[in-house]
């Protein structure tokens, strides 16, 4: 049987060190890769939940301008009632696809106000329970929102709630 010469030990040695500095290395630049990955991931939904977001604040707004040039005896300046709560409501189910439950509840419960709202009419809808209630639906959404988006924390003070 054959020993192993000291020069013949260094270099399995060598081999050994190699093969494993080179496995340790690939996998710290897996990890590194995995990572940037998740994290390039989460900006992605990020910006989609952001973009629904913000889509269905636009529809929401664009009701809220009905709704104000109503009370204010303006012409609707928006175009049809039905193609504004339509846009509303495809916005809403935008929001649902790519946002957390409580943020499609929140915005559920705010679409639903807004579309009563329209329904109703005008009349006393300064004193109306129907306006408290959208208010109240619209500042669930909009803190529901910010934590959704990571924009969260203390709760915004607002008038009238």
């Amino acid at each position: 049987m054959e020993t192993l010469t000291g020069g013949t030990a260094l270099a399995l040695a060598g081999v050994l060190l190699g093969t494993l500095g080179t496995l340790i290395g690939q996998h710290l630049a897996t990890r590194v890769d995995n990572r940037r990955h998740q994290w390039e991931r989460s900006a992605t939904e990020r910006a989609e939940r952001k973009a629904a977001i913000m889509d269905f604040l636009g529809s929401a707004q664009r009701i809220e301008l009905v709704l104000d040039s109503r009370n204010l005896g303006l012409s609707d300046a928006c175009g049809t009632d039905e193609e504004a709560l339509h846009d509303l409501w495809l916005a809403k189910k935008a929001v649902e696809l790519v946002c957390s439950h409580d943020t499609a509840q929140a915005a559920q419960e705010y679409a639903e106000a807004l579309h009563e709202r329209m329904r109703k009419g005008t009349a006393d809808a300064s004193l109306s329970p129907l306006s408290a209630t959208k208010r109240e639906r619209r500042h669930a959404f909009m803190e529901t929102a910010r934590g959704e988006l990571g924009t969260g924390g203390t709760r915004l003070r607002r008038k009238g709630s």
